[in-house]
């Protein structure tokens, strides 16, 4: 199926690695000009290099910013004025008691999960409505819906998502410009593995038998019973970030494994 991408220009954040990665791989793979986006030089480079040759598709280039700080966000969007697709994916997670979590942990899961977001689809939104065309998704996760104990503060920065994604979606009835929020369910990236044999290492137990304790009591609803693939969500990503998604806009789409206990 041809995607219709070739001619779209895509900035996804947080993409030298793990979901994002696989987004900006994916959206390679099917023609796009690409952004790829790290806070560091040589990761970002990487990646670069990475993708044009996993995909052949030299139109890859890099933003090296911390989406978290204005002046940075400000100087991308100059030297980058002109995007289709914007994919906010940028995130971060961590696991802590509640009693535990400061005032400035949860203004700093807010800088990064949503604010960065907010800046961003406010830099393109209106050209997108200008030219009549454009995509705006937001990475969330299954966690916005079934908070989970072990990290609130993440699970309520991903609920904010959501909202923020359907209150943009108010603002571009009848335009071609869409607005949508993706909730991937437990995904084996960096990140979750580390979380995982940390908490492997501690328990005296297996990695196997830590996965599968996972599935069976943090996240006992999952139908897969496995982690999911950064690709399997870049699957989905790419797809809604496609002229053939024109319908689907202001939705929260599940690539959950099953985990949300609910069929809407």
């Amino acid at each position: 199926m041809d995607l219709q991408l070739k001619d779209k220009t895509a900035l996804i954040t947080g993409s030298t690695t793990g979901i994002g990665y696989a987004i900006a791989k994916s959206l390679a793979a099917e023609g796009a000009k690409v952004i790829v986006n790290g806070r560091t030089k040589e990761r970002v480079n990487t990646a670069i290099e990475k993708i044009k040759s996993e995909t052949g598709n030299q139109n890859v280039i890099g933003a090296v910013a911390d989406f978290t700080d204005i002046k940075q966000v400000n100087a991308v969007v100059e030297q980058h004025p002109h995007i289709n697709i914007l994919v906010n994916n940028l995130g971060v997670a961590e696991p802590k008691e509640f009693k535990n979590i400061t005032d400035e942990e949860w203004i700093n899961i807010y800088e990064i999960n949503v604010l960065s977001g907010v800046r961003l689809s406010r830099a393109y939104f209106d050209n997108m409505l200008k030219d009549n065309w454009g995509r705006i998704i937001f990475i969330s996760s299954e966690s916005a819906v079934q908070i989970p104990a072990e990290m609130i503060q993440y699970g309520v920065s991903k609920t904010a998502q959501i909202s923020l994604s359907r209150g943009l979606a108010e603002l571009t009835v009848g335009t071609g410009v869409t607005v949508n929020t993706v909730l991937p369910g437990p995904t084996s990236t960096e990140a979750i593995s580390k979380f995982l044999k940390a908490t492997a290492e501690q328990q005296g137990i297996s990695d196997a038998e830590m996965e599968a304790q996972f599935f069976s009591s943090m996240r006992g609803t999952s139908l897969l019973k496995r982690f999911t693939t950064p690709e399997e969500i870049a699957n989905m990503v790419t797809f809604i970030a496609s002229p053939l998604s024109s319908a689907t806009n202001g939705a929260a789409i599940r690539a959950d494994g099953g985990v949300i206990k609910s069929a809407f």
